[in-house]
C-alpha cells in the first residue's frame, strides 16, 4: 500500500494491482451504514444501522461507491415500496433514486476517466445500461433491456454509501447545492425532457396537470423557460400560489371546477392547447387531455400509474390528429442539460429538507397528495 499526501487534509490511498492497474478510494470508508430498507413487497420500511458497505476492493470494473450527501424522494420509490406496479421491485430493497454525493472509490479496471475520486455526482433512475444496444444507441438508454434501476432492481440511495456506475453518475456543475440538484437528476430531467420532445414552439400553450406536485413545478419552470405558456392544473391554494409565482399563466384547480376541458379550452384561445405534460398518476389527467387538445396537439405521457388504462377517443384522436407519446425519464445528457439550465438560476427546485428517519411521514404525505414541490432527506 502506497499513501500518496497530495493534500494533507485528504490524503488517498492507493492500491496497486498485479497488473499494475490503480484501484483509488478515500480514507475511512466504514463497514456498516444507515439505509432505510423495504423487508417485502408492501412490508413498511425499517431504518437500519448495521448494514454493511461495499468496500474499495470489493468493487467491480466500472463501479464506483459514493458517501451521499442528500436524496430526493419521489413517488416511485412509493410505487416500489407498495409494489402496485406491474413491474416488480426486489426486495429487500434499500429506495431511492436522486442521490447527490461524492465518489469516495472506483473498481480496479475501470476505463472511465472523466469520474475520479473526489467529484460531486448525481445518482438517477437509470443506475446503468449496456450502451451497445439498439435502444442504448439511439439514446433510450433508459429503455436499455439490461438496465440497473435505482432503488428498484438495486439498491438506492436511501443509505450513507451507494454503489454505482461510472458511465452513468451525473457530475453536478458548479452554482447549484447538492439538496436541490438531487430532484433535478429524476424529476428534473423526466420533465424536461418530455418538454424537449413535445414538438412545442415559443408562445404554444402547455396543460400540466399535477402542476403543483414534485415533478410538476419542476415542469412549470422548463416550461417557461422554453417560452411556452403554461396552464397549472392542481388543487389547494399553496400549490396554486407556487404554480403562479413559478409562471403559469393560468390556475385550474381540479376539486373547483366543474369542467376542466371547457375551462383549458377557453384560456387557450377558445380552441385547446397545444401540449399536455401529464405527471398526474391517475388516468383522468389523460383522458381530459385528449379532450382539451387542439388539433395538431401532443399529449405526452409522463406519469406512471400502476394499473389505469389510458381511454381515448379513437375517432377524436384521428380527427384532431393527435400525437400520444410516451416519455420516460431521461438519458445522460438530458440529465446534464437539465442540470445546466438549474445551475444557471433558470429553475429552482422547491424543497423541504428533511431526516431519513421521517421517511414513512414523506411516504404518508405523497399518498395523502399533501406534498407540494420536492421533500429531499439529508443523508450526511
Amino acid at each position: 500500500m502506497i499513501v500518496c499526501s497530495h493534500a494533507e487534509q485528504n490524503p488517498i490511498a492507493v492500491q496497486i494491482h498485479p497488473n499494475n492497474q490503480l484501484q483509488m478510494s478515500s480514507p475511512n470508508i466504514p463497514t456498516v451504514q444507515t439505509a432505510a430498507i423495504v423487508p417485502s413487497p408492501g412490508a413498511a420500511i425499517v431504518v437500519r444501522h448495521d448494514v454493511p458497505v461495499k468496500q474499495a476492493s470489493e468493487l467491480l470494473p466500472g463501479e464506483c461507491l459514493i458517501k451521499l450527501a442528500c436524496t430526493g424522494v419521489c413517488h416511485t420509490d412509493l410505487h416500489a415500496k407498495i409494489g402496485d406496479w406491474p413491474l416488480k421491485a426486489k426486495t429487500p430493497l434499500i429506495g431511492g433514486h436522486e442521490g447527490v454525493g461524492e465518489v469516495v472509490a472506483i473498481g480496479a479496471h475501470t476505463s472511465n476517466k472523466e469520474i475520479k475520486i473526489g467529484d460531486r455526482v448525481g445518482i438517477k433512475w437509470l443506475a446503468d445500461s449496456c450502451l451497445d444496444c439498439e435502444s442504448c444507441r439511439k439514446g433510450l438508454e433508459q429503455n436499455c433491456p439490461l438496465a440497473k434501476l435505482s432503488g428498484f432492481n438495486v439498491d438506492g440511495t436511501f443509505s450513507q454509501y451507494v454503489v454505482s456506475y461510472v458511465n452513468h453518475v451525473t457530475p453536478i456543475p458548479e452554482g447549484i447545492e447538492s439538496a436541490e440538484a438531487a430532484s433535478i437528476l429524476c424529476a428534473g430531467v423526466t420533465v424536461y425532457r418530455a418538454l424537449k420532445y413535445s414538438g412545442t414552439n415559443i408562445g404554444d400553450w402547455v396543460v400540466l396537470p399535477g402542476a403543483g406536485g414534485g415533478l410538476g413545478h419542476l415542469a412549470v419552470q422548463y416550461a417557461v423557460q422554453m417560452g411556452l405558456r403554461v396552464v397549472a392544473i392542481d388543487s389547494g391554494a399553496e400549490k396554486k400560489a407556487l404554480c403562479l409565482k413559478l409562471g403559469a399563466e393560468a390556475w385550474i384547480d381540479f376539486r373547483e371546477s366543474k369542467d376542466i376541458v371547457k375551462a383549458v379550452k377557453d384560456i387557450c384561445d377558445g380552441v385547446g392547447a397545444h401540449c399536455a405534460i401529464v405527471t398526474a398518476a391517475n388516468s383522468s389527467g389523460y383522458e381530459q387531455a385528449v379532450d382539451y387538445l387542439r388539433s395538431g396537439g401532443t399529449l405526452m405521457a409522463v406519469g406512471l400509474p400502476g394499473e389505469a388504462k389510458l381511454q381515448a377517443s379513437i375517432f377524436f384522436t384521428v380527427f384532431k390528429s393527435l400525437n400520444i407519446k410516451g416519455s420516460y425519464v431521461g438519458n445522460r445528457q438530458d440529465a446534464r442539460e437539465a442540470l445546466a439550465i438549474a445551475a444557471r438560476g433558470k429553475v429552482k427546485c422547491h424543497y423541504v429538507l428533511k431526516p431519513l428517519a421521517d421517511l414513512k411521514d414523506v411516504f404518508e404525505g405523497m399518498e395523502q397528495g399533501k406534498v407540494a414541490g420536492r421533500v429531499v432527506l439529508d443523508m450526511k
